[in-house]
């Protein structure tokens, strides 16, 4: 038996790395693999509902040029509105978006000129979006965001059925040269991995506001954002959270209904955004706590710990890493194909690796005080 002084530590560590592993494969086979092979059922009737498309923007003149064109030449033949809401921009939203009304008669635009005190974040404008939206569904995107085609509307809403109160869509972004980016089209697919995942497992924990749709009716029976009103974040993933369930969830992976951002082009931006984002998972419930921490623990200490099992008992020590690395590469191979980050395969085995020190550093972030929007 190896050791280290007197007490076994070689053999702890390989027994935590044979604990370790069937604990990350019960997560790819049960969980993870039920997007990999995902196959939407065929509707024998398609239906079209009118939507209420809105897209909240502060101080967004510049984003909103280029990216809301995108939205207001979607193909949907059905009763549907653009609506932007203006939270008091000092820039110029507001003449910018009277352009854009004088050719699209279909653009409704709601001009808020204060602070709602006491709210932080988004969530006043967004509730006063949905409180002024005339249809039913209310289809979520954000100002840096542009449709990736002209179906996104009409693809999005066609998931709703008896009994779906919630739509959760997938928001990649953009691709571009370098490192960086490579790192956060990576963490969005490997969040999508999970949330859409989960939502297939009946566990349904988040969306994001950059592709959601949901009823106003499931908002103002859940009295808006108010359980939540004073945390900065949490419009789209806290409200979520809350509202939620195995039975009124749906989810869109269809190509054609993907929003593409913008993505940060530094990496002090891009930890300022996640930090914010990662600020108000403690707020979630917490069954998913336990999921979603299961999963991060036994992600971070896989790789140290097979190291130093290596010295105990390589054998097997490699055959548990093979295995793990087949499933984990099918999961991968077929998930990064179905949400268009085909290129990130053939880094997938070293972007999986730098996952450790992406929790390390962004482990504090559960316990910071979140920022407000803008």
């Amino acid at each position: 038996m190896a050791r280290i002084g007197s007490f076994p530590w070689l053999e702890l560590f390989f027994i935590v790395f044979c604990l370790i592993t069937p604990a990350q494969l019960f997560y790819y086979s049960w969980f993870f693999r039920r997007l990999a092979f995902y196959s939407p059922d065929s509707k024998e009737h398609s239906q079209q509902h009118p939507v209420t498309v809105i897209i909240c923007a502060r101080d967004e003149a510049a984003r909103l040029v280029t990216h809301l064109p995108g939205a207001l030449a979607q193909r949907y033949p059905t009763t549907h509105e653009i609506m932007v809401v203006n939270h008091n921009s000092q820039d110029e939203t507001r003449y910018l978006l009277d352009e854009f009304k004088k050719t699209f008669k279909g653009l409704h635009i709601v001009n808020l000129e204060h602070e709602a005190l006491g709210i932080p974040g988004k969530k006043y404008p967004l509730s006063m979006g949905i409180k002024e939206a005339q249809h039913e569904i209310v289809l979520l995107t954000d100002a840096d965001c542009i449709p990736a085609t002209e179906f996104w509307i009409q693809k999005m809403q066609d998931a709703y059925s008896d009994g779906v109160e919630v739509v959760l869509g997938y928001s990649p972004y953009k691709k571009a040269p370098g490192y960086l980016n490579k790192i956060i089209r990576f963490d969005t697919f490997h969040t999508a991995l999970q949330y859409l995942s989960y939502a297939l497992a009946g566990f349904p924990y988040m969306g994001v506001g950059r592709n959601l749709s949901y009823k106003k009716d499931v908002f103002f029976r859940n009295k808006g954002f108010s359980a939540m009103n004073h945390v900065p974040g949490g419009d789209d993933d806290l409200f979520i959270n809350k509202v939620a369930t195995k039975e009124n969830t749906a989810i869109v992976v269809d190509p054609d209904t993907f929003t593409l951002p913008e993505p940060k082009k530094t990496f002090p931006d891009w930890y300022r955004q996640k930090t914010r984002h990662y600020s108000t998972a403690r707020f979630y419930k917490p069954v998913h706590k336990w999921l979603l921490g299961g999963y991060s623990a036994t992600h971070v200490l896989f790789y140290p710990v097979l190291i130093v099992s290596l010295f105990f008992d390589w054998r097997v020590t490699l055959i548990l890493f093979g295995v793990r690395f087949i499933v984990q590469g099918v999961i991968f191979h077929k998930t990064m194909k179905k949400l268009g980050e085909e290129d990130l395969f053939p880094w997938w085995w070293l972007l999986d690796m730098w996952m450790l020190g992406y929790y390390v550093i962004f482990s504090t972030s559960l316990w910071k005080k979140p920022k407000a929007w803008k």
